[in-house]
């Protein structure tokens, strides 16, 4: 038997609103407030995973 290191991603996604001057202002906005929390992303955010094999160990 072969030990395998597998890697497992999930993806959260939410879409916020904002009002900005421009696009930059904007997704400088949401980083902020995902840096102070105002944003939390949980099981109902969950789009997707991924499976993939990152090494194998003989």
């Amino acid at each position: 038997m072969t030990k395998y290191n597998i890697m497992i991603t999930e993806t959260l996604q939410l879409v916020v609103e904002v009002i900005a001057e421009n696009q930059t202002e904007a997704e400088e906005i949401v980083k902020d407030n995902w840096s102070n929390s105002k944003y939390i992303l949980d099981a109902d955010n969950f789009t997707g995973v991924q499976f993939k094999t990152v090494s194998e160990n003989m």
